[in-house]
């Protein structure tokens, strides 16, 4: 069974290809620019090969089409027809209680365009993709997981906000977690390298997107995002956790109404709004080693927020067998690492310096006597999303 996996955003395409068989990856790509007054990039790597070509794309449909004719192609393809792909697998965000994995359908959409506040980044392009899809292709089944299943096993009392009960029953407020598919695989994968399948493990998922999340025995405990994206640690351009009453002062004192402070909350705040640099730490990092103080102070509130959630997941796990560093800031920052990891002696969490400056793949970066081991372990959502979405096809 052949999955085409797609990672949507609002004017992008990014997909894998995997024969499910053997799990083999069969070629990836992607296409910018979509729907905009320019020509987009459309690249595609097959068997170790990479074409690209530019030329204008109005939809996802559209892109899509063009991804399936690069891997039909009859010289450099990798399908014989368009009938080799078995479904579609979306990486998903929200749709309230509609979670887990499912079928594409009228329902699953319309919930996803009435969430669209929970998500605006997210929800919008893939709703509008997966119609256009769905009008396109209609023999090939659509299937959606999405990023808040991994965290249906949270207790409640994890999941609960102290507002008005009212508020969780009649408008579904309450903290449903992301990044789930990346913290699935990781406390899979962590399984599969120690070959133990009660593992207390904190999965680390620190990228432009950051979520943090307690894993005990494959399942989810606690995560730091809660009923949106846009909380928790400090992200890119969003601002993580925030006093919401502080709004009110900064309206009166600005003139600004709550949709604009909002707006700036979700695109001008965390890393780049401290250090007024870049929503990308390898820019700030570098910044930082100039001497850039507003920089310094950016990566310093990263890394306290993420500490201080390690503190809270070895509560709520009653200790931890491993510590995973994920994603882009997690695999390639060697400081973000070393400043997390410092200073936790107590709980038994000690840093190999040499490991973690050389630590490249799936690596062991803690001293041998450290009572918790400390990975990095590069994240694999795709492969997730396209065993999930071979589990609804076969059913």
């Amino acid at each position: 069974m052949k999955v085409l996996v797609a990672n949507l955003g609002s004017t992008s395409f990014k997909y894998r290809l995997f024969d499910m068989e053997s799990e083999q990856q069969l070629a990836r790509g992607g296409i910018d620019r979509i729907g905009q007054d320019a020509d987009s990039n459309c690249v595609v790597e097959i068997g170790g090969r990479t074409s690209e070509v530019q030329q204008r794309i109005p939809d996802h449909a559209a892109a899509v089409q063009i991804c399936l004719d690069q891997l039909t192609d009859p010289q450099s393809g990798c399908l014989g027809s368009v009938d080799e792909v078995a479904a579609i697998g979306f990486k998903a965000v929200f749709a309230g209680k509609l979670s887990g994995v499912r079928r594409v359908d009228n329902n699953l959409l319309e919930t996803m365009e009435a969430l669209a506040d929970v998500a605006p980044a997210h929800n919008p392009p893939y709703a509008r993709a997966m119609r256009q899809l769905q009008q396109a292709f209609p023999s090939i089944p659509l299937v959606a997981a999405l990023e808040t299943g991994f965290h249906d096993t949270i207790p409640e009392k994890y999941r609960t906000y102290s507002a008005p009960y009212e508020w969780k029953e009649q408008y579904e407020v309450q903290r449903w977690g992301f990044h789930g598919a990346s913290h699935r695989y990781i406390g899979t994968r962590m399984a599969e390298l120690t070959g133990r399948d009660d593992l207390k493990v904190i999965s680390c998922h620190l990228g432009g997107s950051s979520s943090l999340c307690a894993i005990s025995g494959g399942k989810s405990q606690s995560t730091t995002m809660g009923m949106t994206p846009q909380s928790g640690l400090p992200q890119n351009n969003r601002v993580g956790d925030f006093d919401p009453f502080a709004l009110r002062l900064v309206k009166r004192l600005t003139g600004k109404d709550y949709d604009t402070l909002l707006d700036e909350l979700s695109s001008q705040s965390g890393l780049y709004g401290l250090s007024g640099i870049s929503p990308d730490l390898r820019d700030i990092e570098e910044a930082a080693a100039q001497g850039n103080e507003r920089a310094e102070l950016a990566i310093d509130v990263y890394t306290a927020d993420i500490k201080r959630y390690i503190g809270q997941y070895l509560a709520v796990l009653n200790g931890a067998d491993a510590i995973v560093f994920t994603g882009g800031i997690g695999e390639n920052s060697t400081r973000v690492r070393s400043d997390v990891c410092a200073g936790m002696d107590y709980a038994g969490i000690q840093l190999d310096p040499e490991k973690n400056e050389s630590a490249k793949g799936e690596a062991k970066i803690s001293r041998d006597d450290s009572r918790v081991e400390i990975w990095t372990v590069p994240t694999n959502e795709e492969i997730v999303v396209a065993r999930q979405t071979v589990e609804v096809v076969s059913a």
